[in-house]
């Protein structure tokens, strides 16, 4: 049996491991604060990005994310029949389709304003521990862009 400090393939010194449990514990603080809003994880990320900006076009929320179309699509038919967003082609070129927040997605904005608070407050950790990882993971997803590992 090889030494856990020193073996290169032991489990706790694997980025990817601590990473993966990292996610399933995260979202799993997340669950409980969506649920009420009717949202999963992924429909949250895309419900974020239109609290940025809406209108947007489906390549933009994508880009956004850093997902690719087929994975998009099913979130945002289940926004749309949830009446958070409205698909429609954009009047200016029409292979662009355009997603818009409805009145009702706009006003859900309120109620997740709550969610960030809570989940640091959930977490137990600091704000600034939380920055800090935040600061190293984009460092991170940024180089597994150039890699050419995520969607662009």
């Amino acid at each position: 049996m090889s030494n856990p400090e020193t073996d290169p393939l032991a489990l706790d010194r694997q980025v990817c491991f601590a990473l993966a449990v990292a996610n399933r514990g995260v979202l799993a603080v997340y669950r409980p604060l969506l649920e009420p809003m009717g949202l999963t994880h992924p429909q949250y990320l895309v419900m974020l990005a239109l609290w940025e900006q809406s209108p947007r076009t489906v390549k933009s929320i994508g880009q956004a994310l850093q997902l690719d179309s087929t994975t998009l699509s099913p979130l945002l038919k289940r926004l749309q029949a949830a009446d958070l967003i409205m698909r429609e082609r954009s009047r200016d070129d029409e292979r662009q389709l355009a997603v818009t927040l409805t009145e009702k997605g706009r006003a859900l904005r309120a109620e997740a304003e709550k969610i960030p608070p809570a989940v640091v407050g959930r977490l137990g950790v600091s704000e600034a521990a939380l920055e800090d990882l935040h600061r190293a993971l984009t460092h991170i997803n940024q180089a597994a862009l150039k890699a050419g590992a995520l969607p662009r």
